[in-house]
């Protein structure tokens, strides 16, 4: 009996998990060379068999708190950011390279705050029709993508923002975007007219007039 679970301890042995300090230093590793954020399940696919990834990012974040690089969260991520407070040593390198239109902002607002919404939801909010290019241009930008189609007539595809989004604005999730009164108070929401008295189709909206019923026919093909 004895010589028959021999080989299965010895086995069993060549699997045994590296100690905590060393799926640290592997976790740090990983993060530090991947140029997106990095799911714990991604991390446990390259460690080591027993690692655990989840409990090395403990430790980790623990270790890196108050330092200039930051472990943070990112959606159902994680990945090293420079620390909130040193945000102004980097911003001679930011470079702006496009500028979202009125009509950009707002869609992406709406999507922002009412994920899952459907299109025809997001012309409901803004009272203007919403162009495909406007949808495409955040689409591209990968700062919004599809989600799941609404059990309603006509199974109408929605959309959310994206990993992407919630990274370039250092959130969290959704759930960490400012509330109405923040938006107002830094002078970024216009006040708009009530409703009832918002302006008609392609009113004040450069870009509605690109809006067709055979673009929003193409756009929600399956």
């Amino acid at each position: 009996m004895s010589d028959e679970n021999a080989p299965i301890e010895a086995e069993e042995s060549l699997f045994e998990a590296p100690p905590v300090a060393e799926q640290e230093r592997m976790v740090e590793a990983i993060m530090f060379a991947s140029a997106e954020p990095v799911t714990v399940k991604e991390l446990n696919a390259r460690m080591p068999h027993g690692s655990d990834a989840a409990e090395a990012l403990v430790h980790l974040r623990k270790r890196y708190t108050g330092r200039g690089v930051n472990v943070v969260k990112v959606g159902d991520a994680w990945a090293m950011r420079t620390a909130p407070d040193l945000s102004f040593l980097m911003q001679k390198e930011t470079v702006e390279t496009r500028k979202l239109s009125r009509a950009a902002i707002e869609t992406l607002a709406i999507i922002a705050y009412h994920q899952p919404v459907t299109r025809a939801e997001i012309e409901e909010i803004r009272g203007v029709s919403v162009s495909r290019g406007t949808v495409d241009q955040l689409l591209e930008m990968e700062w919004i993508r599809f989600g799941r189609r609404k059990m309603t007539p006509g199974r109408p595809v929605t959309f959310v923002v994206t990993q992407d989004f919630l990274d370039h604005f250092g959130l969290e999730s959704a759930r960490d975007l400012p509330g109405l009164k923040e938006l107002r108070s830094a002078g970024l929401l216009d006040n708009r007219p009530p409703p009832g008295t918002l302006p008609k189709m392609g009113e004040g909206d450069e870009d509605a007039d690109e809006a067709t019923e055979e673009g929003q026919s193409e756009l929600f093909e399956d």
